[in-house]
């Protein structure tokens, strides 16, 4: 018996019936997983804009990530090609947050873990990344920065600057020109929830008094 018929006998011949209970199971906790992992990303976004088409994908994936893994484990030889077939395959789509990557990954795993009958351990990781990401979600709210950019004349410059100073905030940018001074601050919602703003407009030489909701990386 030369290699040939070894590879045969142990590879080729040996391909596995997926039982059509088990597909069912299967693709049945897929997709209920997926859909907390639907429902944890659509409550914890903190982005500009809502995809929910994004969001939608995250659900799709999972099933059919476990419907891949589920048919490859049945046989060798199916799983090698369909690696190859997968290594062609690019995609364009650019993913600005690091966070959607995130909850790309995890609905991959999960998928994986499923198509390998793994039920236990797949409820256990997706409820346990499910708690995280509301609790860090949660904490990122209450962290909440907003941006005060101010204008004014250069009489007024001087009284803004100590209001400013005295409710605490953080100069980022001052940009001074011969038409005036604009700066940017930025400050917690404890101030932003008052008057403050209002009460920066009413300095004289003040020509706006703009608040804005920042998250650290942009501007809503």
């Amino acid at each position: 018996m030369n290699f040939s018929d070894i590879f045969k006998n142990k590879f080729l011949s040996q391909v596995g019936s997926i039982s059509p209970v088990d597909a069912l199971i299967t693709l049945a906790i897929a997709i209920v997983i997926g859909l907390i992992i639907f429902v944890t990303y659509k409550k914890t976004f903190s982005g500009v804009m809502y995809s929910s088409s994004f969001n939608m994908s995250l659900l799709l994936m999972t099933v059919i990530t476990a419907v891949i893994i589920m048919t490859i484990s049945s046989n060798v030889v199916l799983s090698l090609g369909m690696v190859g077939a997968l290594s062609i395959i690019r995609f364009r789509t650019v993913i600005k947050d690091p966070v959607d990557i995130m909850y790309l990954f995890w609905a991959i795993s999960i998928g994986i873990i499923v198509g390998a009958h793994q039920y236990v351990f797949a409820f256990i990781c997706a409820a346990v990344i499910a708690v995280l990401c509301i609790i860090m979600s949660s904490m990122k709210k209450k962290d909440k920065m907003y941006l005060i950019i101010v204008r004014s004349n250069h009489e007024a410059s001087e009284m803004v600057q100590k209001a400013l100073h005295a409710a605490g905030c953080k100069v980022r940018n001052k940009s001074v020109t011969k038409k005036g001074v604009e700066t940017i601050v930025e400050t917690n919602s404890t101030i932003a929830n008052s008057n403050f703003v209002d009460k920066l407009l009413s300095i004289d030489g003040v020509t706006s008094a703009v608040l804005v909701n920042y998250n650290g990386e942009y501007a809503e």
